[in-house]
Order: structure tokens, then C-alpha cells, then sequence
């Protein structure tokens, strides 16, 4: 599966492991926190959580950073 981010419009691959996924991730470009919902392959919803990433706090969600491939 491959999205663009909202924030600086990389491209991001996030692979067959994200097919089935609600959570965030983090853009490695920009460093913007993502909020995703994905069913069967397919983006279901997308939102910016956080523009940058604030310190990160022993009660905060995980987030995950997928593989970088670039195009």
C-alpha cells in the first residue's frame, strides 16, 4: 500500500503489513504524525495528528515508522 503524506506530500511505501491497520505512523521525511485507517488493501481514512512529532511521553501511543523506499 503506498500514501502520500499530508503534510509534505512524500510518497510513502508501507507495504502488505499495513493492509489491515488503524493507528499512526510517522512520515520520515517530514516528521509528521499520521492517523490511518485501512481495510483490505485499502486507505479508509487519513488524517494529521501532529504537524512535528512533540516529545514523546511514556503514556503516548506507539507510532510506527515503515520501511523507507524511495521512489
Amino acid at each position: 500500500m503506498k500514501i502520500i503524506c499530508l503534510s509534505c506530500g512524500h510518497k510513502v511505501d508501507l507495504g502488505d503489513a499495513y493492509d489491515d491497520y488503524a493507528g499512526q505512523i510517522k512520515c520520515s521525511t517530514c516528521g509528521a504524525i499520521l492517523e490511518l485507517k485501512t481495510e483490505a488493501g485499502g486507505l479508509k481514512a487519513a488524517a494529521v495528528t501532529r504537524e512535528r512529532p512533540l516529545e514523546e511521553s511514556a503514556a503516548a501511543a506507539p507510532v510506527h515508522e515503515p520501511a523507507v523506499r524511495r521512489y
